[in-house]
């Protein structure tokens, strides 16, 4: 399964970048240089390295929370589990589309970790099912989508302060995509989601 081949490949690249900077900073998403020195590769290897272990284990333990079944779901459906991935690059990449613009020349400025990737993963799920209940600090249950609509107003009020070093731009943006992007796939999807969300 991909989520399995994702989360592994990550969590290699993560530890291997903990204690080797070079790395670390070579697979950063640095605007300045993306754009000036044309290293557009960085739109998605940042996606593979987090700053420590607390990063990465919140992220990978979200991403195989929702990925197993959304990618469960996608191939039941018969979209594939090529279509997952679509999903979790293309939320990576939604996700700092913003930032690559803002900061294209500032040459100090730089991004890591696949929370915008696993922010479109969760939304999808939440489009799925969005009455299903999302633990909220793994402890209050929530349904999904009072949780989503929550976490996008956070997103929203944490980037504006923009004073605690987390991408918050790159939750929004690719928890955004991710409610997108089912109905990209299969348009009769928007209307099942309207009908569960009306039928609760």
């Amino acid at each position: 399964m991909m989520t399995y081949v994702i989360l592994i490949v990550t969590v290699v690249v993560s530890i291997a970048c903990f204690n080797n900077y070079s790395l670390f900073n070579k697979l950063s998403c640095n605007p300045y240089r993306m754009v000036h020195s044309r290293e557009w590769y960085r739109i998605i290897s940042h996606g593979f390295v987090h700053a420590d272990w607390t990063h990465l284990i919140v992220n990978m333990f979200t991403f195989l929370s929702f990925g197993l079944y959304v990618e469960n779901q996608f191939v039941a459906w018969g979209f594939g589990s090529s279509s997952f991935l679509i999903l979790y690059f293309g939320g990576m990449v939604a996700a700092s589309v913003y930032d690559v613009w803002k900061y294209r020349n500032n040459q100090y400025y730089s991004s890591i970790g696949a929370s915008g990737a696993v922010s479109a993963v969760l939304f999808t799920a939440i489009f799925l099912h969005p009455w299903d209940k999302i633990y909220f600090f793994a402890i209050v249950p929530i349904p999904g989508i009072v949780f989503g609509f929550i976490y996008l107003l956070y997103c929203q009020y944490m980037a504006k302060r923009d004073g605690d070093n987390i991408n918050h731009n790159a939750h929004f943006y690719g928890a955004v995509f991710g409610l997108i992007f089912p109905v990209l796939l299969e348009p009769r999807l928007l209307q099942m989601f309207i009908q569960q969300l009306l039928r609760h």
